[in-house]
């Protein structure tokens, strides 16, 4: 077991004003959460933290996340889209994942009961990873919105620096770029991430 787990465990993982409190979505789906990460280690995973949740890997590898919600916690599997779901309990985790896939949730009988589902689930992404599989990404699908555009060709040392993030870190970028309807707000947006690619991490890297 990880420390940094036992503290998101028993604290959140501090992305927002309420961690600590009752009102923290890890305080409302602990115990299930606690079950979860049972289940997780006995089927052989490491545990670290990563983008603040519990994340388990196999042989360095991602393979699933622990996550707490509003509505649920859920588990992500990095490369669900691979798994065969039987079941048919995965789900996109928004309508433009193409990888990952979640199991959702609502309580902590609900993951008992699902148990042995579970193991076979999290088994086979064992086996996908050590098959060395991987999913077929679209490569950035979404046009490249006319700011961001504009404002890479202006700064040619922002460009470099977008151009040599990871195909995933390029496409968050451009879907969150492109949803403002105005363009201010488009650029408004672009301008406060600057310093953020320059550094060559993600939105959500820390």
């Amino acid at each position: 077991m990880n420390p940094q787990v036992d503290a998101y465990l028993a604290r959140g993982c501090g992305r927002c004003p309420l961690v600590g409190t009752p009102q923290c979505k890890v305080n409302t789906w602990r115990e299930a959460l606690q079950q979860l990460r049972k289940i997780l280690l006995d089927c052989g995973l490491s545990e670290t933290l990563k983008w603040s949740q519990p994340c388990y890997t196999f042989q360095q590898k991602n393979v699933v996340l622990m996550s707490a919600f509003k509505a649920y916690c859920a588990l992500s599997f990095f490369k669900g889209a691979l798994l065969k779901d039987p079941a048919g309990i995965l789900h996109k985790a928004g309508p433009n994942s193409q990888a990952a896939r979640l199991i959702r949730f609502t309580s902590p009988q609900q993951v008992l009961d699902m148990q042995p589902l579970l193991r076979a689930y999290i088994q086979e992404a064992i086996e996908i990873e050590k098959a060395g599989q991987k999913v077929r990404l679209r490569q950035q699908p979404e046009p490249m919105p006319e700011e961001l555009k504009n404002i890479l060709e202006e700064q040619p040392r922002l460009k470099a620096a977008f151009e040599a993030l990871t195909p995933g870190r390029q496409r968050g970028y451009i879907l969150y770029f492109s949803a403002p309807k105005q363009s201010k707000t488009r650029r408004a947006r672009i301008e406060k991430y600057q310093q953020q690619i320059l550094a060559g991490k993600g939105m959500h890297d820390r």
